[in-house]
């Protein structure tokens, strides 16, 4: 099961309020001694414009239901990063609640996999929002690791990169790269808390590796986005690439992601070496 107090709404407050640097929130220095770092119950109070009981209430689990005005206050008054004041969203209860959401279905369309073959010089893998890896092409296997090497409970993203060596040390800077995984799926956690192979996976994860543990503590979310990644490869050497993430409409809990080089850099001329020297590889 995904470790949770069962009251996700304060535990996310309480990791908000203890982060934030309470000058860059505004506040003077009084002069007090703080016994521990972030901000203080009282002065969340205060640039909420709520009562200091009701963040105690909140926090504690006590108060369940909160307006739309008191979440924006409180996600103002946190400094919360838009990814951030989503999620503060999904887990407060402002609304009935929503159905559970089935899990994503396993199946990739032919077409889509049609897709990924007819990609040679794009290394490309269909996910689902666990980040386990539905399908993939030669391109993807040459640059990350052969996925269908592996058994199906392996293929997921966010749990070679804590506990599988080989594709651990593919990072040129691991840990940042493993906490931006641990964001990610503490979103999908709060969108989806019914998901029961998500709440096995992070149970894993937990009691495997203390890193994950430490950070997924820290209640960092994000939702994924464009981003670049540098790899150190054993064949091609480093290369920095660009992923893209595409959503595909006939299977909302489904992604397409791709990584591309720019065109004519030292990465673009590492990636081709690497998919040429795929190629010449026997499946």
């Amino acid at each position: 099961m995904v470790p949770s107090t069962g009251n996700e709404l304060g535990t996310f407050l309480r990791s908000r309020r203890a982060a934030l640097d309470p000058h860059r929130a505004g506040l003077p220095d009084d002069g007090r001694l703080r016994r521990v770092p972030g901000l203080r119950r009282e002065e969340l109070a205060q640039l909420a414009h709520v009562s200091v009981d009701y963040i105690v209430r909140l926090e504690q689990g006590r108060t369940r239901r909160v307006s739309r005005p008191v979440l924006d206050a409180l996600a103002d008054a946190l400094r919360l990063a838009p990814d951030e004041r989503d999620y503060l969203f999904t887990v407060a209860d402002v609304a009935p609640a929503a159905p559970a959401r089935r899990p994503g279905r396993a199946e990739v369309a032919p077409r889509l996999r049609q897709l990924l073959d007819t990609m040679p010089d794009v290394p490309a893998m269909v996910l689902n929002r666990r980040t386990d890896v539905l399908a993939w092409n030669r391109g993807i296997s040459a640059l990350l690791t052969d996925f269908g090497a592996l058994r199906p409970a392996e293929r997921n993203l966010i749990r070679l990169t804590f506990l599988d060596e080989a594709f651990r040390s593919l990072y040129a800077d691991w840990p940042r790269a493993a906490r931006e995984c641990v964001a990610v799926l503490r979103m999908e956690a709060g969108r989806n808390p019914h998901d029961s192979a998500l709440s096995a996976l992070v149970g894993e994860l937990s009691v495997r590796d203390p890193d994950f543990r430490t950070w997924w503590a820290g209640h960092e979310v994000r939702g994924p986005r464009q981003l670049a990644k540098t790899y150190h490869h054993p064949v091609a050497g480093t290369l920095t690439l660009d992923v893209q993430q595409f959503s595909v409409d006939t299977h909302p809990d489904q992604q397409l992601v791709a990584y591309t080089a720019e065109p004519g850099s030292p990465s673009h001329e590492a990636l081709g070496f690497l998919l040429r020297w795929s190629a010449r590889i026997p499946d």
